[in-house]
């Protein structure tokens, strides 16, 4: 299939993309659909929480969710309880939180794009960005309350830091010693650990080893001292919680695993994860067959091999665990896509055009549905996924749909040829797809998946004056949402202040009703939001009798269960 003829009465941009033209996409890409919904599940709702809680209580050093200890790293939500206080006059706390991520993901583009420059040159140095952009893992958190995209910051600061060595080794070491304590401070141990190996990579590569080991040993010195300073300060304010801290991010990183098969799974998350740069990282390999001991090549193949090894040794698969994935691979792929051959740089340019005005067909039609009723078999099939649901027709959100569609066609038609089209018609086209979810669909996805409809039906069930309400085998998310919109605390199961709590908020899956009403508990309240339709999803409000017994079945239970990621196919996470 020949490519597009350019129209020489339409001037398109130039590329690959730089200057003010790349900042404005990204800017778009990062910051449309940040805002505009409520906390989710997962990771989005308990970040949210945790922020909230140290602007509402104070809890700046003992990090707490929905007045439960928390023992995690503090970076992320210390900027997001700042972030989410200064803008909390121009948008929900919930919405300005978020803008951390925001900062992190524009830092994080522009750090792989430095980097970039100093392993590839300025003419391949765009393309990172757009690769790293346009890879549906990478989309799937930057628009979340994520921790993780912070440490993925410190992560691609600290690989310009290895870039830039031999040539301005005082500035590469003062980068990496600020990455490194970053990381520890935005996430804990893992991004440390996933980044020894590109160390120890940069070091072997080096002309000048004991000189840039003795510079890099003292950045690591240098990072210890922000990290010291916050661990002693907690620990004079709570000794136990360093403990707790400790004890959590060696667990992480002692889960038991199945090597061999946690290794397919990263594998066989990253097909789709981390696409389109796999694909690209591998021709950039082929390409440069003849030229594979160079410094640009060995660094990110092989940082990028050592994180997946230590990934599958370490943790179970977790999206947002893999983003360390994805800067070695995105510097890799960045090498390949100038020498794409004709024959292929024009088939992966029809491919990605094809698919998203594909794709960009769907959500319209999707939209018509939900908007105007029509098609009739697909509106049924939506309102079935969201009952209860009321489409209304907003004229701003439909006009920024239109002209993004609009630039999308332009694009399309104006863009020059280049071997560097292929990856800017990808990245704008999962911008595109991006764009009209957050604005069409929107309001659809934020209906079903909010707890505010739940948590305000349970606080109109409980009475006004009571003792407490214990809970059992909560989601975390659902916890914090119900301190989060309802200023309803709930008390762990399995603590001595839970017995004497007259209420009993459990989920349908993680109790038997027959036990609780033999032991004289009587059920006053079900709820659930509207996606979950399982019976499991269910939660239950239990309201002690007079002669009510303490239940045994549900003394064995932690009051809160790891939430399964959505990232990941139920199959992929069994073992």
């Amino acid at each position: 299939m020949p490519i597009l003829e350019e129209n020489p009465r339409f001037k398109g941009i130039s590329l690959p993309p730089d200057g003010w033209v790349l900042t404005a996409l990204l800017v778009v890409y990062i910051f449309t659909g940040l805002i505009g919904h409520d906390p989710w599940k997962h990771d989005d709702a308990i970040s949210i929480g945790i922020a909230h809680g140290i602007v509402k209580n104070g809890h700046w050093l003992i990090l707490q969710l929905a007045d439960r200890v928390y023992p995690d790293a503090p970076l992320y939500y210390w900027l997001a309880a700042s972030i989410g206080k200064a803008f909390s006059w121009l948008m929900p706390f919930h919405d300005a939180v978020r803008l951390t991520s925001g900062i992190a993901t524009l830092l994080t583009l522009e750090f792989i794009l430095l980097a970039a420059r100093e392993l590839h040159g300025r003419q391949c140095a765009a393309t990172a960005p757009l690769i790293l952009a346009g890879s549906i893992g990478f989309l799937f958190h930057a628009h979340e309350a994520q921790p993780m995209l912070l440490a993925l910051t410190a992560h691609t600061a600290a690989y310009w830091a290895f870039a830039m060595l031999p040539r301005r080794p005082r500035r590469a070491v003062a980068v990496f010693a600020v990455a490194f304590a970053t990381g520890f401070l935005a996430n804990g141990l893992l991004p440390v650990i996933t980044l020894l190996p590109a160390l120890a990579i940069t070091l072997w590569q080096s002309k000048n080893r004991l000189a840039h080991l003795c510079l890099l040993l003292a950045g690591i010195v240098a990072a210890a001292l922000p990290c010291g300073v916050w661990l002693l300060a907690v620990y004079f304010a709570s000794p136990d919680y360093p403990v707790s801290f400790f004890k959590a991010e060696w667990q992480v990183l002692t889960q038991p695993v199945n090597p061999a098969a946690n290794f397919l799974r990263y594998v066989n998350l990253l097909l789709w994860y981390a696409w389109p740069a796999l694909p690209l990282a591998v021709w950039a390999l082929w390409s440069k067959r003849r030229g594979l001991g160079a410094r640009a090549i060995v660094i990110p193949t092989l940082s990028f091999i050592a994180t997946l090894l230590l990934l599958s040794l370490l943790t179970s698969l977790r999206s947002a665990t893999a983003l360390p994935l994805l800067p070695p691979l995105v510097l890799l792929a960045a090498a390949g896509t100038g020498t794409l051959r004709r024959g292929a740089a024009n088939a992966f340019d029809w491919f990605g055009m094809v698919t998203f005005s594909f794709f960009a067909v769907i959500v319209w039609i999707g939209w018509s549905a939900l908007v105007f009723g029509w098609p009739e078999r697909l509106a049924r099939q939506a309102m079935r996924l969201e009952p209860g649901f009321v489409g209304v027709f907003s004229v701003p959100a439909f006009l920024f749909a239109l002209a993004c569609t609009g630039v999308w066609f332009w694009m399309i038609v104006t863009s020059p040829r280049s071997p560097m089209r292929g990856v800017t018609h990808w990245m704008v086209g999962v911008t595109l797809f991006w764009l009209l979810i957050a604005s069409l669909w929107m309001p659809w996805i934020d209906y079903g998946k909010t707890y505010r409809g739940v948590s305000a039906s349970l606080k109109k069930a409980l009475p006004t004056k009571m003792d407490c309400v214990a809970g059992a085998g909560l989601p975390l998310s659902f916890v914090s949402a119900l301190d989060y919109f309802a200023d309803l605390h709930i008390v762990a199961q399995k603590s001595a202040s839970a017995v004497a709590c007259s209420w009993l908020l459990v989920q349908n899956s993680r109790h038997n009703p027959t036990d609780l009403t033999r032991a004289g508990w009587r059920q006053a309240w079900q709820g659930n939001r509207p996606s979950d339709r399982r019976g499991g999803d269910k939660f239950y409000l239990y309201r002690r009798g007079r002669r009510a017994e303490p239940v045994s079945g549900l003394t064995d239970l932690s009051p809160v269960y790891p939430e399964p990621d959505p990232a990941i196919p139920s199959r992929a996470r069994a073992e």
